[in-house]
């Protein structure tokens, strides 16, 4: 069994961290893999490189000016990248269920967008309660709150999550509570 390059093995019942690549639909160890002593040199080159040297290292590798990464994190990509050139990056039906989830929180997101003027109504306790988006916030009872969160904590006395509150995601259950 194979998972993020942990393998185990039941019969011996020791866990060892191995390096997997796959060449030609094969799937082989890094340490059996033709390529390897090239691979660990471009590695050990990259941990030696200058911040000025990784950026120049980003636009060879992947043809693109350098994001303003820290130099620690620009590593760790630059490493990750070679090897994803070296032995193959995500496997094409990965990397189509990375796309789709990248589209279901895109939309998920659109969704949850709060345009200036939406009125939030909840009754608690018996008390009516409404809130109006505004540009910078949300108004409740003449003052200004950066929250849903805030208010809901204002009008209940304890810490809720704004959204759940006012019914927006989760259980819209809570109408009818207390």
């Amino acid at each position: 069994m194979w998972r993020s390059g942990v393998t185990t093995r039941p019969e011996t019942r020791k866990k060892r961290t191995v390096a997997l690549a796959r060449v030609k639909g094969k799937v082989t160890t890094m340490k059996e893999h033709k390529n390897r002593p090239v691979v660990l040199r471009q590695l050990a080159a990259l941990q030696k490189m200058s911040p000025q040297e990784l950026r120049e290292k980003w636009k060879d590798l992947y043809g693109t000016e350098p994001p303003g990464y820290s130099p620690q994190f620009m590593l760790k990509r630059l490493i990750f990248r070679v090897q994803e050139l070296f032995f193959g990056g995500l496997p094409e039906h990965a990397a189509q269920i990375v796309r789709a989830a990248k589209k279901e929180g895109a939309k998920e997101k659109e969704v949850q967008k709060i345009l200036p003027g939406t009125r939030f109504v909840r009754v608690w306790n018996g008390v009516r309660y409404e809130v109006i988006a505004r540009q910078k916030g949300f108004e409740y009872g003449g003052r200004m709150f950066r929250s849903l969160s805030a208010i809901a904590t204002e009008i209940t006395g304890v810490r809720w999550n704004g959204p759940l509150f006012f019914g927006l995601r989760g259980n819209n259950d809570n109408e009818e509570e207390n």
